[in-house]
């Protein structure tokens, strides 16, 4: 005999989701309904209350001797006959009303239910009625009371009532909890497999996102969100691996055969220490290029943005051009600055020269022989704009985006590799400064919008 309960984990997940909503939005049902006939009974038990205490006050004020004529007249004009009125004297007994005695046990004030025995009811022995009694100035007791059985049938009607919504209104709560359990359900299980992709390697997985979202809906986009950069991040990562493999490779092979050659062919010790220098060499420029992947990707974490602090600029063009004055000479470059005066910056100031020195060495290495490069630091439309510039014609547009990326380089024969302006840029992009190339010329410029200010 199979169970009614569904076997297959995702099922019992949306069986347990749909059945905690419906039971919440049943028990919710309930105690609306208790509570509302707990303040019917409330409302109508005070409406007799206050009735009671009428007829008690207006019996209290009427003079002893016109109170039986008083309570005959009342009992008269009382034609539903629910109403109940008697005065006994201080011994219990009878003097007018149509109750026959005083109910056993009655407490000296307040409303109780009690059972009473009337005087004008033909075939009616006794009568359930929420009675009050009260003393009167002269000694006298009054009773007065109301039958109940209006107050039942009401109750009863307002009970009949209450069910016929509640039948209705649970199997509504049902239908919509199961719906809204399942359809909670199916969101969860739709991030779980996403999350099951991702474990396994894919993250090209996106959840969906209706026209307008709920709230899930924005959690699904800030998802898809976290996951396009993840991916983008995955890549780059990647993409850097490939890179240093292969930009690693050549330089590594060719380390090796001159090794190789060296321990075969050099017979004397210049010839051997020739090698060994030239392979040092080799070895520095691997460690270079291990120090500037390392260097970008600290840069890339923004794990330096607590050493900012402000920077003058114009001091720091002056010292990284200071710092170039030898090596220029030396390659017959005519290296000059021209700064205007401008306002700090909020940087980390050893970051900065550094990749104004990529820039100056870029020029140098780029630019014709026996040529000039030029360092201007001032303000234009608001930014301080700091540029270097050479007499060589630039990069071409069409490489522009691309130069910025690890390890190109335009041409084979070219030196370096790659990795000069992408320092550059992931410094300028720490800081929230701009890179720019001159749309005319070789000029590249480091823009820090709205230093001017």
């Amino acid at each position: 005999m199979s169970s009614i309960f569904p076997t297959d984990p995702r099922a019992r997940a949306t069986w347990r989701w749909g059945s905690a909503l419906a039971a919440m939005l049943v028990l919710q049902s309930l105690a609306l309904a208790a509570v509302f006939w707990v303040l019917a009974g409330d409302t109508h038990r005070r409406e007799i209350e206050h009735r009671l205490s009428d007829d008690c006050t207006f019996f209290r004020l009427t003079p002893a001797e016109e109170r039986p004529e008083e309570l005959r007249e009342k009992l008269d004009r009382d034609i539903h006959r629910d109403l109940f009125l008697a005065l006994f004297d201080a011994s219990g007994r009878r003097i007018a009303g149509n109750v026959a005695h005083l109910p056993p046990g009655a407490p000296s004030g307040g409303s109780f239910v009690a059972t009473v025995v009337p005087t004008e009811l033909p075939g009616k022995r006794s009568d359930e009625a929420r009675v009050q009694l009260c003393p009167m100035p002269d000694g006298t007791r009054l009773l007065v009371g109301v039958d109940l059985d209006d107050s039942v049938a009401s109750m009863r009607l307002v009970g009949q009532s209450l069910l016929i919504g509640l039948v209705p209104g649970i199997l509504i709560a049902l239908v919509f909890g199961l719906i809204a359990g399942r359809r909670a359900a199916r969101q969860v299980d739709a991030v779980r497999r996403l999350t099951e992709r991702i474990l396994g390697g894919d993250l090209s997985g996106r959840l969906p996102v209706p026209g307008d979202p709920d709230s899930f809906g924005l959690l699904c986009a800030d998802i898809n969100l976290m996951l396009d950069r993840l991916q983008l991040l995955v890549g780059d990562m990647r993409g850097i691996g490939d890179d240093i493999a292969h930009q690693l490779r050549t330089p590594l092979t060719r380390l090796r055969a001159r090794v190789e050659r060296g321990m075969r062919d050099d017979s004397d010790r210049d010839a051997f220490a020739a090698t060994a220098e030239a392979t040092l060499a080799d070895v520095d420029k691997l460690l270079g290029i291990i120090a500037a992947l390392l260097r970008i990707r600290e840069l890339e974490d923004h794990a330096r943005r607590s050493r900012f602090a402000p920077v003058d600029l114009a001091r720091l063009v002056e010292d990284a051009c200071d710092l170039h004055h030898p090596t220029a000479e030396d390659r017959g470059i005519t290296l000059t600055y021209a700064t205007e005066p401008v306002p700090p910056v909020d940087g980390d100031a050893s970051l900065l020269i550094e990749a104004v020195s990529n820039l100056i060495d870029n020029a140098m290495k780029f630019g014709p022989v026996g040529g000039a490069v030029r360092v201007t630091l001032g303000v234009q439309g608001g930014d301080i704009m700091l540029s270097v510039a050479d007499d060589g014609i630039g990069v071409p547009p069409a490489e522009r985006a691309l130069v910025l990326q690890r390890f190109y380089r335009g041409r084979a024969d070219q030196p370096g590799v790659g990795l000069g302006l992408p320092l550059v840029k992931a410094i300028a992009d720490l800081h929230g400064f701009g890179l720019a190339f001159a749309a005319q010329g070789s000029a590249v410029s480091i823009i820090c919008p709205g230093a001017a200010k």
